[in-house]
């Protein structure tokens, strides 16, 4: 596990040009540059909100304001550094703020920037491996992709785009808070007002596919989804082992259902995996299917085990960036198998502009390939990015909870040629904060903002929220159900981990928090969450 990097107020030097049109995992923004900071000067973030809960009140009953774009935050008056605090954390970044009494050359850093995510592929497999009685490796665990596993009830915007909203609660550790920022894009549009479908499915047969719950739930999973798309979406299939082989060229589904089971049903598990090949042909098959209005899309179904050919993600999809490019052909990757590649598929899809899931039962297949089609297919937004301000007169220090790979140099916030996340409709995005406030603050904490590309015309977009200290006064477990939720994924991934998140109960009561809160919200998936929990702390003890 990777130890966190405390960030000091005179740590600021070193430039970040090379940081420019790309993202850079695990980055760790430095201070800006003079012409930055007389930039930051000009602005100012004294502006005062309140913070929204689930149902858009923060925990004091008020509304969270969403404005326009996210101001330039104002600097905290010249400061020394701020002592370490006793003890470090297992993930995620923390920094702190400068206290506001002591001379300083340049402010502290107080600006939090990263990539939006929705990928939920990290819990799915957690909480398979735990089915099979092993605890997952630490490594594959992202907690922000815990966090993002379950639905919350965020105000949605119309048409595309985001809504803003933030609360937050006391963590149970002295001076310690939650600050929680969700972002909503809107509903599906009905199946049949929906821009048509031209899907090339990539498809791993080698031959560890041949085991239970791998090729055969593929195959099921998509005969059900060929009797869902409608007659006017396009349907490729790609398959490969040692090879790649076009088995279905970008064929109409109407007329030809038949035509494309047949095709389906004839998968068989061969030999080795290259994955390289798979990819490349597949891309290839989707450029010359792409179709003008359609949401043009590549779908890898595999256990992600690559052992034939490239098998480093960066380099296998250097090989197809005009594609993604010229035609803004996206990644979906569905992985499968007790086995799971998870750090191939999670840095493809990364790099592929797209996003993953991980699926081990018909249930969660047909959830994923059918009833969810049109969030994995669609887009509403590209390169989004969200920025969280803190406010250096109320906040001492701050940790993003997740997200190390999805990490943004804070001056990239508004370079549009930087690699932001790709959000369909319908989907809710979370990010969580541990925040510690200076001993008697009061007023504004934090402006919380997200810009984003429209999925068409590419033009950009910002919407924010505010929040204030008011608004983590109660205590998380008596927070709305939203909250809580967020948190017991939170402690959970920090527990497998080894972390040290702020007033982290021990598993029995986590689970036992998880339970009360099935109970309260009949979710069968929070369900789910408390039975992943206990089966953790059997394993660990």
């Amino acid at each position: 596990m990777r130890p966190d990097s405390e960030h000091r107020a005179g740590d600021r030097d070193r430039t970040r040009a090379a940081a420019r049109a790309r993202r850079r995992p695990r980055a760790r923004t430095r201070a800006r540059a003079a012409g930055l900071l007389t930039a930051v000067l000009v602005g100012g973030l004294l502006v005062t909100g309140c913070a929204g809960g689930s149902d858009g009140s923060s925990s004091d009953g008020s509304k969270a304001r969403r404005t326009g774009p996210l101001p330039a935050p104002a600097p905290a008056r010249p400061s020394a550094p701020a002592p370490t605090a006793p003890g470090t954390e297992a993930d995620g970044e923390q920094r702190d703020i400068a206290p506001t009494d002591t001379p300083s050359p340049t402010p502290a850093d107080y600006l939090s920037t990263f990539a939006l995510d929705v990928d939920t592929a990290s819990y799915g497999y957690a909480r398979r491996t735990l089915a099979d009685g092993r605890l997952p490796d630490p490594k594959t665990v992202r907690p922000e992709e815990f966090i993002n596993s379950f639905r919350q009830d965020y105000p949605r915007p119309e048409g595309d785009g985001f809504s803003v909203t933030a609360d937050g609660a006391r963590a149970g550790e002295e001076g310690w808070s939650f600050l929680r920022i969700g972002l909503a894009t809107g509903p599906a549009a009905p199946a049949s007002e929906r821009p048509p479908a031209a899907l090339t499915f990539v498809i791993d047969v080698s031959g560890s596919m041949a085991e239970t719950g791998r090729l055969d739930l593929v195959k099921q999973s998509l005969g059900v989804m060929t009797d869902q798309l409608r007659s006017d979406d396009s349907l490729a299939l790609v398959t490969f082992s040692d090879t790649a082989e076009t088995v279905l060229p970008m064929t109409r589904v109407g007329g030809s259902r038949g035509r494309v089971h047949d095709a389906i049903d004839s998968l068989e598990p061969r030999s080795s995996t290259n994955l390289d090949a798979g990819v490349r042909t597949g891309y290839d098959t989707a450029v010359e299917g792409a179709r003008p209005g359609a949401t043009n899309r590549v779908v890898l179904l595999s256990d992600a085990l690559a052992n034939t050919g490239e098998t480093d993600a960066d380099a296998i999809l250097d090989r197809i960036s005009d594609a993604r490019r010229e035609h803004g052909i996206t990644l979906f990757g569905v992985g499968v198998g007790s086995e799971y590649g998870d750090a191939l598929m999670e840095r493809l899809a990364d790099k592929g502009d797209g996003h993953t899931t991980y699926v081990s039962t018909p249930e969660e297949a047909r959830k994923v390939f059918c009833d969810e089609l049109p969030q994995n297919i669609e887009l509403r937004a590209r390169e989004a990015k969200a920025q969280v301000a803190f406010d250096p007169q109320t906040v001492l220090r701050f940790r993003l909870i997740g997200y190390d790979d999805r990490q943004v140099a804070d001056d990239d916030y508004r370079d549009d040629r930087v690699d932001g996340g790709e959000v369909g409709p319908d989907h809710t995005v979370t990010a969580l904060y541990a925040v510690r406030l200076r001993p008697g603050a009061s007023g504004h904490v934090a402006t919380a903002g997200v810009r984003w590309l429209d999925p068409d015309t590419r033009s950009p977009h910002e919407e924010t929220a505010q929040i204030e200290a008011s608004a983590l006064d109660t205590d998380v477990w008596r927070s709305n159900h939203g909250l809580q939720l967020t948190a017991t994924a939170a402690y959970f991934a920090d527990a497998l981990r080894q972390g040290a998140l702020p007033g982290a109960p021990t598993l029995p009561q986590l689970a036992s928090r998880a339970d009360e809160l099935a109970r309260a919200t009949e979710d069968k998936d929070v369900r789910q969450l408390a039975e992943a929990i206990r089966r953790a702390d059997g394993l660990q003890n």
